[in-house]
Order: C-alpha cells, then sequence, then structure tokens
C-alpha cells in the first residue's frame, strides 16, 4: 500500500530538523531545569516525526515549484507557437493581398503583368494550402486519428525513389547523394510505406537544403538489435550548436529564421517526421558538430 507521505526523510529534513530540536532541548533544558530519561525518549521522537513532516513539506514545495516552471514552460511555449504561426500565415496572406490589390487597381488591363502576379499569388496560395495541410496532419497525429497501415518492404527502394525525386535539387545545390553499402541485399521493414517516403523525403531535402554546397547527402541502412534496424541521414553541412538540438522537432523552431524563410519550407517538417516515427512506436535521433555536419536517424521494426 502506498502511504501519501514520505518516511524516508532528505538529509536537509534532517539537519533542519535535528537543528530545531537541538534548540528546543537547550530552551526546555533551562527553564524547565534538566531532564529525564523519558524526556530523551520523547526528544528522539519529536527529531524523527519532525524530519518526517520537514520532509514532505520540502517534497510538497519543490513539487510546487516544479508545476509553476511547468505552466510558465507551456505559457511560453504556446505564446512562441501562436507568434510562429501567425508569421508563417501572414507572409503569404500579404504577399497575395498585395499582388490582387495590384491587379485590380489597373495592372489586370498588362497581360505580362498580371500573368506574372496571378502566378505569384498562386505560389501564395499553395504555400498556405501547405501550412495548413501540414498543421492538420500534426494535429490528426496528436489526437490519435491518424493511424500507420504497415506492410513489408525494402527500405532500400524507398531510399533510391526520394533521390530520383531529389536528383534536381541536388544538382541545383552540387550536393552529392550516396547511399552507404548499397550493395547490399534488400532489407526488408515492416511500417506504413507512405509514411517512411515521407519521413525519408524530409530529411534529404533538409538535408541538401541546409549542407555545404559541393558537400554530400549520404543514407546508410545498418542492424540496430535484434528486432530492428536504424536508417541515418547524414551530411558535411555546417553543423547545429548544441542548443537547438533539443528543440529541432518543435513546430516552426528555425535555427536561423530569415535564413530558413528563404530556403522555403512550412517549418514543420520535422514535426511530422517525429509524429510519424512516433506513431510507429519507433525512436528518432539527431547528432550534429559545427563545422563537421548533421546526422538524423531513426529505427524501423523488422518483419
Amino acid at each position: 500500500m502506498k502511504l501519501p507521505f514520505k518516511i524516508q526523510p532528505s538529509v536537509q529534513a534532517f539537519r533542519a530538523s535535528f537543528y530545531i530540536n537541538i534548540i528546543a532541548l537547550i530552551f526546555y533544558f533551562f527553564v524547565i531545569g534538566g531532564f529525564s530519561i523519558n524526556d530523551l525518549g520523547y526528544f528522539i521522537l519529536t527529531f524523527f516525526m519532525s524530519s518526517i513532516v520537514l520532509e514532505n513539506f520540502l517534497s510538497s514545495n519543490k513539487s510546487n515549484i516544479e508545476e509553476i516552471n511547468i505552466l510558465k514552460d507551456q505559457e511560453n511555449y504556446r505564446r512562441e507557437f501562436l507568434g510562429n504561426v501567425s508569421h508563417e500565415l501572414k507572409t503569404p496572406l500579404f504577399t497575395i493581398q498585395g499582388y490582387i490589390l495590384t491587379l485590380i487597381e489597373g495592372a489586370m488591363k498588362d497581360k505580362k503583368v498580371r500573368g506574372k502576379y496571378l502566378k505569384r499569388s498562386a505560389k501564395g496560395v499553395e504555400r498556405l494550402i501547405s501550412i495548413v495541410k501540414d498543421l492538420d496532419l500534426i494535429t490528426q497525429f496528436e489526437s490519435g486519428i491518424k493511424t500507420v497501415d504497415k506492410s513489408n518492404f525494402n527500405i532500400y527502394e524507398l531510399i533510391y525513389n526520394v533521390y530520383d525525386l531529389m536528383e534536381f535539387e541536388s544538382e541545383k545545390n552540387n550536393t552529392k547523394l550516396l547511399i552507404k553499402d548499397k550493395h547490399n541485399s534488400p532489407v526488408i521493414v515492416n511500417a506504413d510505406k507512405e509514411r517512411i517516403l515521407q519521413v525519408l523525403t524530409n530529411l534529404i531535402v533538409n538535408s541538401i537544403k541546409y549542407g555545404k554546397e559541393n558537400g554530400y547527402t549520404q543514407v546508410a541502412v545498418e542492424e540496430y538489435n535484434k528486432d530492428s534496424i536504424i536508417v541515418r541521414v547524414a551530411d558535411n553541412g555546417e553543423g547545429i550548436e548544441d542548443e537547438h538540438l533539443p528543440r529541432l522537432f518543435e513546430r516552426f523552431y528555425r535555427i536561423d529564421k530569415n535564413r530558413s524563410r528563404k530556403k522555403g519550407g512550412s517549418g514543420l517538417g520535422l514535426s511530422i517526421v517525429k509524429h510519424i516515427i512516433e506513431a510507429h512506436q519507433e525512436q528518432i535521433f539527431v547528432e550534429s558538430k559545427v563545422g563537421q555536419g548533421t546526422e538524423f536517424s531513426f529505427t524501423l521494426k523488422k518483419p
């Protein structure tokens, strides 16, 4: 049976109780004039009882402080998240509004300007739709609505598919797309093929975007344990400072906000990756060294 209080006082509770009881004992000795064996027994009993009371008071106080700190962190996160959502939506909305107002005010008559502004407005709409769809996907995963549909497939097949899709992007950035031990036999995993394709795409796109020019992106598939494999996506880019690593998977979190927005994207890619891997009940890791590069890795179950 679990007791509603602690019966093993800490060092701090013992020390505080000892000082309090010593003062009480000295006061008792001088005011009452001596004490008997029975009084000594009461002193020892009082010492242990007050230690337990103090320990529970300190524990309760510590727990309250921790709860207050958690609430403060949540409030700060909520405020920051709302600010980020507002900024991400505001930028394309104002851009679209500017183009449309310009067209209404007379630019509609110029076919060349009209076509250019309508195309730019369409891009702004696409960005808004992308942000809303990504937010909706994250919400579905967090609420448990979205589940994963597992099947057996070759993980190397997905890697080659993503590399084929990223060929133009990698050539534009002069990034080499490598596969470690690519001549290995097929590695079969049990997962949601569509979602893992999304994970690989997001990680490889980020690696190309934020890697250095004439660098590389390398994917490796290795044994993790007897039941799982681990997929590693590594680059030799700029790397990420340690202070940013714990927050990389937060929604809209950006290391360099100005640079990241110029590169495009909704700012939700890594958050989606994390939710997909967690929906598979798997693990995701990140390691990085400034000036040397970054590696994202995640585990997947074997059939």
